[in-house]
């Protein structure tokens, strides 16, 4: 059992501000970590960024709930904000509650904080957060933020809620100036100059939150909750001197921080390096790691890096370990639109105009490879615009919808494909790899 501070801040829907409340309260506690629900690898990569503030992600489809709770526990410092995903009992089908953010607050007995977007309404606010008080009443509804709301109609909302509906308000936002919205872009563009006016923004987003959030009260809840209850994960070390290189920079740069953690909790060490900038990749590198990113942004620059692709090349055909997930795999294809990528991989990939394959699976092994004996599998997740000439025949792919395809390029090798994988959703295929990676030291 640990104790560990925590709130979640859930929402009544997708753009109904969790966000911007989860950001003006990092901004605001001295002592704080952060988690998102879900696969989502944008908001943890701007609160490590953009706040400086620790990040990670708790996905009730790719861990168990013990693994999810350890990772909480494991991750936590100070007190633990977790920003939910969607509508709070959105999950993986319409029908169903699972994988939402509901499901993580009940899994770690977490008191949630419910969003609402008020534009547009007062009094009609109220059957709203009756429906959410009553549709379900296994977990800690412990209030509500309103958002959107204007000063002069706040105090008679809140008069309103907290006498008919006994649940506490914890303050509001009204709507917020021009300059201080950040718009949806693509964190990889995000440069220097723009982290620093980016700060500036949640400096005074903090500001104005502190004078209408009562933020003591959130505090004194996060502190007052149950200890986290669970049985610890062993992972010791099965290596000292293996050495994995590790792509990142801003064409690559999706990575689960969990996931380079159990790399280096298994022994490895990570060396980083950029395709985009560096000659070649780390000359003593056992393995390699090619996450997704931002790719087809930066087409003509990876493809101009030559003695890079070349360096990279020559790791394939000397038959070393590689992982690389959807970005990283498309890299390794023979072009991505017109632009010459590594060409280790007989495929060419274009760009469309909407989201392919999008979603969870399960990927199944259809014959022994670097991860996976035949049978065995792992979970992951697809997000991207791309397709390619071949994805791959590895593995059976099966979404919670019972939808199945085809996926993945896998040998003894090489594991490549659009699906970006869990790896404490089966942490025997780290090991597999780092195993692969030793008896390429040796």
């Amino acid at each position: 059992m640990q104790n560990t501070p925590r709130i979640l801040i859930a929402g009544t829907n997708s753009g109904c501000g969790k966000t911007t409340i989860t950001c003006a309260l990092l901004s605001i506690l001295k002592n704080a970590s952060s988690f998102k629900c879900g696969p989502d690898y944008i908001d943890p990569m701007f609160h490590g960024k953009i706040l400086g503030v620790p990040s990670s992600n708790l996905d009730p489809f790719f861990y168990d709930a013990n693994t999810l709770k350890n990772l909480l526990a494991e991750n936590a410092e100070g007190i633990a904000v977790i920003e939910g995903v969607m509508g709070f009992y959105d999950g993986m089908t319409i029908d169903d509650t699972a994988g939402s953010t509901y499901e993580v607050s009940k899994i770690t007995n977490t008191p949630v904080i419910l969003t609402i977007n008020c534009r547009g309404m007062a009094y009609s606010v109220l059957p709203i957060i009756e429906g959410f008080l009553n549709h379900k009443k296994d977990y800690n509804l412990a209030g509500v933020i309103l958002n959107n709301i204007s000063s002069m109609t706040y105090p008679k909302i809140k008069n309103l809620i907290e006498q008919k509906l006994n649940i506490k308000v914890f303050g509001y936002l009204e709507k917020l100036p021009e300059d201080l919205i950040l718009e949806s872009r693509h964190l990889g563009l995000v440069t220097a100059n723009e982290i620093e006016n980016i700060k500036k923004k949640l400096v005074r987003l903090g500001e104005i939150a502190r004078k209408t959030i009562d933020i003591e009260e959130i505090i004194k809840v996060a502190n007052c909750v149950p200890a986290l209850n669970y049985t610890k994960l062993e992972v010791k070390p099965i290596c000292k001197d293996t050495r994995i290189a590790v792509a990142y920079d801003k064409a690559f740069c999706f990575y689960y921080k969990d996931n380079l953690n159990i790399l280096k909790k298994l022994g490895a060490t990570l060396t980083y390096f950029s395709p985009l900038e560096d000659v070649q990749m780390p000359e003593d590198a056992d393995g390699l790691y090619l996450g997704g990113g931002y790719p087809e942004l930066y087409l003509e620059q990876l493809s101009k890096n030559v003695s890079m692709k070349e360096s990279i090349l020559k790791f394939l055909e000397d038959k070393k370990p590689v992982i690389a997930e959807c970005g990283g795999f498309m890299y390794l294809t023979k072009q991505i639109q017109d632009y010459k990528m590594v060409g280790y991989i007989d495929a060419n990939c274009e760009l469309t105009q909407k989201l392919v394959r999008f979603g969870y699976a399960t990927f199944t092994a259809k014959h022994d490879n670097l991860l996976c004996k035949k049978g065995e599998c792992f979970k992951g997740h697809e997000f991207h615009y791309s397709n390619s000439t071949n994805n791959g025949t590895s593995y059976t792919a099966i979404k919670p919808s019972k939808i199945e395809w085809e996926a993945i390029i896998a040998d003894e090798n090489l594991y490549a494909g659009y699906p970006h994988i869990s790896f404490y959703s089966n942490i025997d295929i780290v090991r597999n790899f780092i195993y692969r990676c030793k008896e390429i030291d040796t």
